[in-house]
């Protein structure tokens, strides 16, 4: 009897040639040991492994970021029904898909549009270039204290622009001086500044920001 193993479709962006890279991963073959997906390019990989408490612990290159996210999610999740978007942490935009692999394939799709914006006529190379040169900040409290709140002002629906309430698609960049908060629908935009802490902290207390 041939059992029908659990399977899902995972892709990724390669940050060094910037093509997708998509495989079939099954369970069975996760549970023996670590998956490891290459791109044909030889410059990156992406790796997915078992943890002990049945758990799929998920490595992905990030295409804007020098290092790579994790991710941890449950196996029943790893393999559901729904498609999941792991996101960089700090621009927003998706670096990975798993799910239902017509869903991950009308994902890419999206992906690439959004990229293509994104580098507003500039050539892959040259994001893939700028990897190494990740905006700093004086004091390292200030990302995560302003990061904190923008991500806790959007779930809230505490973030308006010119949309109607509910459809504004928020797109976060961390720059030099400032976090620039801009919607991808309208084009409404605001810059957060982050050169100093006293700003970060005075931030920490904001209920709500309007982008204009």
């Amino acid at each position: 009897m041939i059992l029908n193993q659990k399977q899902t479709t995972v892709a990724y962006r390669c940050p060094s040639c910037g093509a997708m890279v998509l495989s079939i991963v099954g369970a069975f073959s996760l549970s023996a040991d670590m998956i490891r997906l290459k791109c044909p390019c030889g410059e990156s990989d992406l790796t997915a492994v078992y943890t002990n408490d049945k758990k799929v612990r998920l490595t992905a290159p990030c295409f804007l970021c020098p290092t790579p996210h994790t991710v941890t999610m449950p196996s029943g999740m790893f393999f559901g029904e729904k498609m999941l978007t792991v996101p960089c942490d700090y621009f927003g935009l998706g670096i990975c898909f798993i799910g239902p692999q017509n869903q991950v394939e009308d994902a890419i799709k999206a992906a690439d549009a959004e990229l293509s914006a994104f580098l507003d006529g500039e050539d892959f190379s040259t994001l893939a270039a700028g990897r190494g040169h990740a905006p700093t900040f004086t004091d390292p409290q200030i990302m995560d204290i302003v990061m904190y709140v923008i991500h806790e002002l959007q779930a809230e629906g505490e973030i308006a622009c010119g949309c109607p309430e509910g459809a504004g698609d928020y797109l976060v960049e961390i720059l030099d001086e400032c976090v620039r908060i801009t919607c991808k629908n309208c084009g409404a935009m605001k810059d957060i500044p982050t050169d100093s802490l006293a700003d970060a902290n005075a931030f920490l207390h904001c209920t709500h920001i309007d982008l204009i």
